[in-house]
């Protein structure tokens, strides 16, 4: 069986091709720095240094693949973020076609599509439907807010004793770890028992406010954590420093303006199929803060 894993040194990618390689598959992993993949190498993987737009790669990259993995990896500098998850969908789209690919996995959002003015989460609608029309089976794994966003406020809480985010303090949120994400999508990779086009949210063990984060990282690091919210405005800022272009600014404001909607996508009504199994107190000892690692250096 041969897979092929774009955007494979993210996360999901990460874990999706660990399960896989694991698994005895001939594991083909795109990535645009091959160089971060060098340890999945020496494990039997080959790597590929193709971008996600580059059409002609992605044909090469998936002769006679069984499966694809994929995930529109985030472009801050690109004009405009629904734009780039169209390209992009439609190069792999054109892969899968000509190359007959039989399975695709895409990770999406809860939520997608659902509306016009929600950012990524309704690009990832336009990503879904185009996978939709070629003749693969589809799953769309459509995943709650990563835990994993929880690593850009190491410092913080290292320095401030404080969390920031830019939802109100007691905003219900379905957090969910990466690695449980890519585990499930290494499941419908390997397994060539399903058909159709459907999909399915992923929503971790529970749904937990800031709050309720918070209070968890003070019990586990033994001292007191506090939330502030940020606004929206001051996250642009920090984007543009980044290099985000303006209309990139613009989308992310709205997906984190819709995400913050109480009566948003996250008031989705959880299904059993839908729970996942690291908890966040879990994330926080293994990933978040190993050993209680406070204090170290980073």
């Amino acid at each position: 069986m041969k897979i092929v894993i774009a955007a494979a040194s993210g996360n999901i990618g990460r874990r999706t091709a660990e399960k896989i390689i694991q698994a005895g598959a001939e594991t083909i992993l795109l990535a645009r720095h091959p160089e971060k993949l060098t340890d999945l190498v020496a494990q039997g993987a080959t790597v590929k240094p193709i971008s996600s737009d580059d059409t002609q790669g992605l044909i090469e990259a998936t002769q006679n693949a069984d499966a694809l993995f994929w995930l529109t990896p985030p472009k801050l500098d690109a004009p405009s973020l629904r734009d780039w998850c169209i390209q992009t969908a439609m190069a792999a789209a054109k892969a899968v076609r000509e190359n007959g690919v039989k399975r695709v996995v895409n990770i999406s959002g809860i939520g997608a599509g659902s509306a016009s003015n929600l950012g990524t989460v309704s690009f990832g609608g336009n990503v879904e439907s185009i996978f939709n029309q070629t003749t693969a089976n589809v799953v769309h794994l459509r995943p709650g807010y990563f835990m994993e966003n929880f690593l850009d406020q190491v410092e913080f809480i290292r320095r401030d004793d404080t969390v920031y985010f830019p939802y109100a303090s007691d905003h219900d949120i379905p957090w969910i770890t990466t690695d449980d994400i890519g585990d499930e999508a290494a499941k419908y990779l390997l397994n060539d028992g399903w058909a159709g086009h459907w999909t399915r949210n992923l929503m971790g063990p529970e749904n937990l406010t800031l709050s309720e984060t918070t209070a968890v990282l003070s019990q586990v690091l033994n001292r007191p954590i506090k939330y502030v919210q940020v606004t929206i405005e001051s996250i642009q800022q920090r984007l543009a420093l980044r290099g985000a272009t303006p209309d990139v600014q613009r989308e992310l404001s709205n997906l984190f303006r819709a995400l913050g909607n109480p009566d948003g996508v996250y008031a989705t009504v959880r299904t059993p199929e839908a729970v996942t199994p690291t908890t966040f107190e879990q994330f926080v000892k293994n990933k978040l803060f190993p050993n209680n690692l406070l204090n170290a250096t980073t």
